[in-house]
């Protein structure tokens, strides 16, 4: 089946490599990606997925999945962390952001990394290059809401100079705030 992708951002496909040597690619998700994506979600131990949607949830619906992958990388973007396993592609981290309905200067961060995956990386560099586009795309501030007991994403915040604030309305969770600088002051 052929897909018509919208202004598929190549620019942001990079390579990183970890300590031990791993090649990772980073990539924009492509529609195709659907069972990647589920696989991905499989993946993640119930205490990762519980801390990713902040609510128990076993299994990514395919509706969901094909929502999270068909996307117009431009009020919706996800960036991917891929790696090669007996010759085929598997899935360890991705990080999305999405336009807030209500103001369109504020996009909604969401970041998840493989539990293995975890603390090698991944998540900080998925997150600086989802951050680069989404000021690129005129994203002037990036949230997140997040559970005070998620240790790993509020680490992630404060490495990547979040603010972090406690919600006054929900005592479990806390909103991770960052202005994005415009593109021009990012290039001067």
């Amino acid at each position: 089946m052929t897909r018509t992708i919208p202004h598929y951002p190549v620019h942001l496909i990079d390579v990183m490599h970890l300590p031990a040597g791993t090649r990772v690619m980073l990539r924009p998700i492509l529609p195709q990606d659907v069972e990647l994506q589920r696989a991905f979600f499989r993946s993640l131990s119930a205490h990762s997925r519980y801390s990713r949607f902040m609510t128990r949830v076993n299994e990514l619906p395919q509706a969901l999945a094909e929502r999270f992958t068909r996307i117009d990388y431009t009020s919706h973007l996800a960036l991917v962390a891929t790696i090669l396993e007996d010759g085929r592609e598997v899935m360890i981290g991705e990080a999305r952001c999405v336009a807030d309905e209500r103001d369109p200067a504020i996009c909604e961060l969401a970041i998840a990394v493989a539990d293995v995956w975890q603390r090698c990386g991944i998540a900080l560099a998925l997150l600086v290059r989802l951050e680069r586009q989404a000021a690129e795309l005129g994203f002037r501030r990036i949230v997140a809401d997040t559970l005070v007991t998620n240790r790993a994403m509020l680490g992630l915040a404060r490495r990547a100079r979040y603010a972090i604030i406690a919600s006054p309305e929900e005592k479990t969770q806390a909103r991770l705030e960052k202005h994005l600088r415009p593109v021009a002051a990012i290039a001067a």
